[in-house]
């Protein structure tokens, strides 16, 4: 595995080298002109060349050096790709965080149990050793021996052969037996189901015990994820049924589901005795799991969960971040021509949770995945791994751990530890000339700060180590700068230098300024300038190419010029955060990004600028409209000071045609504030069939009626309505709104009561804010 790591290693630096070489011709082409252009040209062209030719040869040095230690057979398990499952999901991991034991999975399974298709079917239930779901489902605990099937098979067959049946098959018996069982069964069509279980990872019951090729095609796999941290203790607390001293509730998260302890109270010496057995029990609890994930997963997702080692413990990472930093590292790549890597980053994290390695931590309002994290003895695990094959050289005690073929750090992470090697380098006096930095630094790729303290001090130290490192020609292979809450961070000029970098995250550092620099970083994909002070960016923002997430700081009302006849953001997938006035060019501009996912826009509404507005936001209602792959949109309106503004947009509420009636299909979460509706929005948007998420905000609808037609808003879970100050009346037909779990009404004084048809919904969690006394639910 070391060996593959340095391997991959060295594939990046062949592209770092020659990204190099391309990006230094094109720079030195466009600053050279005149007479001596050609001249100068040719000279610089002989000595990249040679530089080009010397690295190169370094490369092929370390090629073979690495083949010397190659071992001999490399196993199959550490391809890049693996054959897809002929599984079909029935359930990805979204299930609701507040629901104690698996109530969750029962219901998936049970709907899957009591569908109307007359086609025998297998639904195959995944999950480690030690979580069990039969027994709440079935109310069984009973196992026969291995004979007994054979015994029994013509008997069950002959007794079946005119009923629809439910079989159970509770941990896999032998695969030529449940082969000899199943087959039996093949050819009944009056909606007959069995449940095969078994415990232990995905990848093994995909791989070392699926079930036979004919079975696959009628197959339906249901994977037990890992419980998050409340749901544990919720589960826990409940099982044991003792009471818990409250002292304890600080260290919940080290107790896990499986110690049951005695039915009596117990005190905090003997908890304190089982914690110290804890850390002991936890390796031999997930031995068997880790080694089969060890030899199961493929080389590309074991780099994945290596990156889960550059967070600090228990630190909940959210979504968004890592699967951005995973693709500007190249660690996953499409598989087919024109595949987006966030997709296929994100479908290989649905995988890693399905699979029982990855925790989730929270999740959004629509059931999606928000933080992660791996669970303690994984991490361990993996961060062990990922040091021994150099991925990672964290928490470094010793100058010694680093490449066994580069000596150098490939990826960089301040922890503020004071053990690390690097941290007289960032936090202390040490002496920063060339001599010492370039050694250690000059093949990095990742740089990670974690520095959250208060005051200017962090913010200097980093600035002065990049400024360090940079000067000493370190830090130009990199790829990822990550300073995410590193207060006010003093960026150099020389940040310019980094022309490979694709994610910069500046997200609530409050940056007040980007340094001019920031126009040659051509190759960026994210910028993240969330909860940042910087509300001009430069107009060379236009000409990024590569440029996939620009987050903006809308509370500071981010905006940032066209330079005419400009606009190169082609790639642009996420643009949030916008603010758009009078000024800011949609016609011509804006409004040739057309494959933008994400888009949130701010606008400000002054009385003087009505009309000019008024075009303004037609061009944005006619760009909205182009967006075919939108999923998110937030349209938000407000005044000089932020209160909310009536938008008046005849294009959102007019008859020629209404853009809401002709908002993308693809649509999963709509935000609308302001946009002066006097048509009922739900008459229309009740037909997106992938809408999640609905917020009307305060003045989005100015009608008193509002009506949710019979079938209507199949997928959406979260409904909020606020301050719509008309609303009097809101009705909802029978079988609308089925799967709405999360309704939020605030200050709609004039609405009397909560429609009937939600009055009884069991799982729907009701939450009233500022509503007239006389409101009935």
């Amino acid at each position: 595995m070391v060996w593959m790591e340095e391997l991959c290693q060295v594939s990046c630096s062949v592209v770092d080298v020659i990204g190099l070489f391309i990006n230094r011709r094109e720079q030195l082409g466009r600053s050279w002109i005149g007479p001596l252009r050609r001249v100068v040209l040719a000279f610089d062209s002989l000595r990249s060349q040679h530089k080009l030719g010397m690295e190169m040869d370094k490369i092929k040095a370390k090629l073979l050096d690495i083949s010397t230690w190659r071992p001999r057979d490399v196993s199959k398990q550490h391809q890049w790709r693996v054959p897809e499952s002929t599984f079909r999901v029935l359930q990805q991991p979204s299930q609701e965080a507040d629901i104690i034991s698996f109530d969750d999975d029962v219901h998936a399974m049970m709907t899957r149990l009591l569908s109307d298709d007359k086609d025998f079917c297998a639904i195959s239930i995944v999950g480690i050793e030690g979580i069990e779901l039969m027994s709440q489902l079935m109310g069984y605990n009973q196992r026969a021996p291995v004979s007994w099937w054979s015994e029994m098979r013509q008997v069950l067959k002959a007794f079946l052969a005119d009923k629809r049946f439910l079989i159970v098959v509770d941990d896999f018996i032998q695969d030529h037996i449940l082969e000899e069982f199943v087959t039996a069964f093949l050819n009944t069509s009056r909606g007959s189901r069995m449940i095969l279980t078994t415990r232990g990872t995905a990848p093994s019951y995909t791989k070392a015990r699926s079930p036979p090729s004919y079975l696959k095609t009628m197959s339906v796999h249901h994977g037990l994820r890992l419980r998050g941290d409340d749901e544990s203790w919720a589960l826990f607390t409940h099982v044991m049924k003792v009471n818990i001293p409250p002292e304890l509730l600080e260290l919940r998260r080290e107790i896990v589901i499986r110690y049951v302890l005695s039915q009596k109270d117990t005190n905090i010496d003997e908890w304190s005795s089982v914690l110290q057995q804890l850390d002991q029990d936890q390796e031999q609890v997930w031995s068997k799991a880790l080694s089969k994930i060890s030899e199961d997963l493929p080389l590309y997702k074991q780099r994945c969960l290596f990156y889960f080692g550059l967070f600090p413990k228990d630190y909940e990472i959210p979504v968004r971040r890592l699967i951005m930093l995973w693709v500007a590292e190249g660690l996953v790549q499409p598989e087919v021509e024109n595949e987006d890597p966030e997709d296929v980053a994100g479908r290989c994290l649905i995988e890693l949770i399905a699979e029982d390695v990855v925790q989730v931590t929270k999740k959004k309002l629509d059931g999606n995945v928000k933080t992660c994290r791996l669970p303690y003895a994984l991490r361990q695990h993996w961060l062990s791994k990922a040091q021994q094959v150099t991925f990672v050289q964290v928490y470094a005690k010793t100058r010694s751990e680093l490449s066994i073929s580069t000596g150098l750090v490939r990826r960089l992470v301040d922890h503020l530890d004071k053990e690390d090697f690097s941290f007289d380098h960032i936090h202390g006096d040490y002496n920063r000339i060339s001599t010492s930095l370039r050694p250690h630094y000059q093949d990095v790729v990742s740089f990670i700060s974690f520095d959250t303290q208060e005051g200017n001090k962090p913010g200097e130290d980093v600035g002065k180590f990049l400024l360090g490192c940079i000067s000493s020609s370190c830090f130009l292979l990199l790829r990822v700068l990550d300073l995410e809450h590193v207060f006010r961070p003093k960026l150099p000029e020389a940040l310019g230098k980094l022309t490979r970098l694709r994610y910069l995250g500046l997200r609530w550092t409050f940056l007040e300024m980007l340094p001019s620099s920031i126009r040659k970083l051509q190759n960026l994909q994210t910028l993240d300038l969330k909860h940042t002070y910087i509300s001009t960016l430069p107009s060379s923002i236009w000409k990024m190419q590569h440029l996939r997430h620009l987050l903006l700081s809308e509370s500071y009302r981010s905006r940032f010029t066209l330079q005419p006849g400009v606009c190169s953001l082609i790639a642009l997938q996420t643009l949030w955060g916008l603010f758009v006035d009078e000024k800011t060019p949609v016609k011509g501009g804006l409004d040739r990004l057309v494959n933008v996912r994400k888009l949130g826009l701010a606008c400000r509404l002054m009385p003087s600028q009505q009309q000019t507005m008024l075009s303004q936001l037609e061009a944005v209602a006619k760009w909205v409209l182009k967006l075919k792959h939108l999923h998110t949109l937030r349209l938000k309106s407000g005044d000089e000071e932020n209160q909310p503004w009536d938008l008046d947009l005849k294009p959102l509420s007019g008859h020629n045609p209404s853009i809401v009636s002709e908002f993308p299909r693809s649509l999963s979460d709509l935000t609308l504030s302001g946009s002066g509706l006097m048509e009922d929005p739900m008459l229309k948007l009740d037909k997106l069939p992938n809408l999640k998420i609905l917020r009307l905000m305060a003045k989005s609808y100015t009608g008193k009626l509002m009506l949710c037609p019979s079938g209507g808003f199949p997928q959406l879970r979260v409904l909020k309505i606020w301050k719509l100050e008309q609303l009097e009346e809101w009705n909802v037909e029978e079988g609308a709104l089925q799967a709405l779990r999360d309704l939020e009404i605030r200050t709609c004084i004039r609405l009397k009561m909560l429609p009937k048809e939600l009055l009884h919904r069991s799982l729907l969690e009701l939450k009233l804010t500022d509503m007239p006394s006389q409101f009935t639910a």
